[in-house]
């Protein structure tokens, strides 16, 4: 591992609550969500993949404007998923409302926001996005917007 690598693990770890734990147990990051209008996914289903978590909201206008990027990356990359984790406590008719007029093409899942998924409980700000290796261990996290372009030259660094 280069001295880069080792220096970003370190910060990755040091600045999102409960991944110091993950990495102490030597073990890949695995939760499971409810999809909207569907069934529980889990991290785990998609290991051999990079998987990029977006947590993002409604409200939030940054969110809004990365969805067309992620709904490209999702569609277009074989050895990407993109999963938009909906943190907000809000009734069903808002999410359907909002996904008619922006059109992800990537799983929504539900997150309790009184009870977050571990190792990473709730984001410090809105977008968050955190990109899992291929083998499910958490290698970047992106605070603020990011764009398709960040998420693949990262990916395709490695």
């Amino acid at each position: 591992m280069t001295r880069m690598i080792r220096l970003v693990v370190l910060v990755l770890i040091l600045a999102v609550p409960g991944l110091q734990a993950a990495y102490a147990r030597g073990e890949p990051v695995d939760f499971s969500l409810p999809q909207l209008h569907g069934e529980t996914v889990s991290l785990s289903d998609f290991r051999q993949q990079w998987v990029v978590l977006n947590y993002w909201a409604t409200w939030c206008a940054p969110c809004r404007k990365e969805i067309p990027d992620l709904s490209s990356l999702h569609e277009d990359r074989d050895d990407i998923v993109v999963l938009g984790l909906a943190f907000e406590d809000t009734d069903m008719e808002t999410f359907d409302a909002f996904l008619e007029e922006y059109h992800p093409s990537y799983p929504i899942l539900l997150v309790d926001v009184y009870a977050p998924p571990e190792p990473f409980g709730a984001p410090k700000a809105l977008p968050t996005t955190i990109i899992l290796g291929l083998e499910g261990y958490p290698v970047k996290t992106f605070v603020g917007p990011v764009s398709r372009e960040s998420i693949e030259a990262f990916i395709d660094s490695r």
